[in-house]
């Protein structure tokens, strides 16, 4: 039986090889849970290297919407909530996780996905303006992803833009990167780990997403940004009790440079899709330069290519037509995207 072709997502596989090497070489070797071991030692001071972040706080987390409510959490107040893109992951995909954890999603106007420095300064100004702001949500911080839901990317720019309003009104900045792998090897990105950690309250660099089994590293350059945050990430249920599961994989990520060139095939493949349909005369969307590729399909020719592939919903596109996902990932092969041209021939 031929297995379906599948570009549904970049978490479909298992592990890169080299971090599933590490884990069987380790098996049966006895470490100490929550994060206090060797693996984990090594793997914060390789991170904190790669960020030219000497102090930061590191911690490793199961998953991004642990990761996203964990921080979100320690970073608020009771009475404040978070500014992000009307389609950012906390706004959509994350099924009202930090609202249930207390705080309001304030979803803003974005361009392409990004948020602008000039809609979180008005957003900000117009609560200080508000004769009424006392019975209202204040907004206390500004959650950006990197690349965005789009696939698109900010600028350092526009990180340096964002930072400053941010600072102007003494709220911290926090960047969830999920498919941070995937910007750092696109041609198009100039913002570096570096970089964040500069411009950045917290950020999380991603792991689920980007060749590992599981698993966020957050990043905290100051560590006071995030006081007991070991407590309480184990409060969300986000502090794996077999922390060396983690720890080996980000320090194996970041042992010769392979988290910053691990997306390099799956930019390769989404830019091969891009060009396919392109040729084909399908419309593209959203301009991203990564790993994701969404494109407009009529609904019968998208229930036909079903069938045979397996791909995202993004969201409908009038009465008969839909937006849809290809996410290629660290894994994606040439010959997939060879079996996803066969595909479009035979509908």
């Amino acid at each position: 039986m031929t297995e379906k072709l599948s570009f549904a997502s970049d978490y479909m596989e298992g592990a890169h090889p080299a971090l599933l090497a590490r884990l069987q070489e380790t098996n049966l070797v006895h470490s100490p849970g929550y994060g206090e071991d060797p693996y984990c030692a090594s793997a914060r001071e390789k991170i904190r290297a790669a960020c030219q972040a000497p102090d930061a706080a590191v911690h490793f987390l199961v998953g991004g919407t642990q990761t996203n409510a964990t921080v979100i959490d320690a970073l608020l107040r009771p009475w404040q909530g978070v500014m992000a893109p009307e389609t950012g992951h906390i706004a959509t995909h994350e099924a009202g996780a930090i609202e249930f954890g207390g705080h309001k999603v304030l979803a803003l106007p974005h361009q392409g996905g990004k948020l602008s420095a000039e809609t979180v300064r008005a957003c900000c100004q117009a609560h200080r303006d508000d004769g009424n702001r006392d019975h209202m949500v204040e907004p206390g911080m500004v959650y950006i992803s990197h690349p965005t839901e789009y696939g698109t990317l900010y600028t350092k720019q526009e990180l340096a833009d964002l930072h400053r309003v941010c600072r102007a009104y003494g709220i911290p900045l926090y960047l969830d990167g999920a498919r941070l792998a995937y910007a750092l090897a696109c041609p198009e990105n100039d913002v570096t780990l570096a970089d964040l950690a500069q411009l950045c309250d917290v950020f999380y660099i991603g792991g689920t997403k980007c060749g590992a089994l599981l698993g966020e590293a957050v990043v905290a350059p100051d560590p006071d940004r995030l006081p007991r945050f070991f407590t309480l990430m184990k409060r969300h249920g986000a502090l794996l009790a077999k922390g060396w599961v983690l720890g080996l994989q980000f320090d194996t990520l970041f042992t010769d440079g392979l988290y910053q060139r691990i997306g390099q095939p799956a930019l390769a493949a989404a830019e091969a899709m891009r060009t396919l349909f392109r040729e084909k005369g399908f419309q593209l969307c959203f301009g991203s330069p990564t790993n994701q590729v969404f494109v407009r399909l009529e609904n019968g020719l998208m229930e036909r290519l079903a069938e045979r592939v397996e791909f995202s919903f993004w969201e409908q596109d009038g009465p008969d037509h839909t937006i849809v996902r290809f996410a290629a990932s660290w894994a994606t092969r040439r010959e997939d995207v060879a079996r996803l041209k066969q595909a479009l021939d035979q509908i």
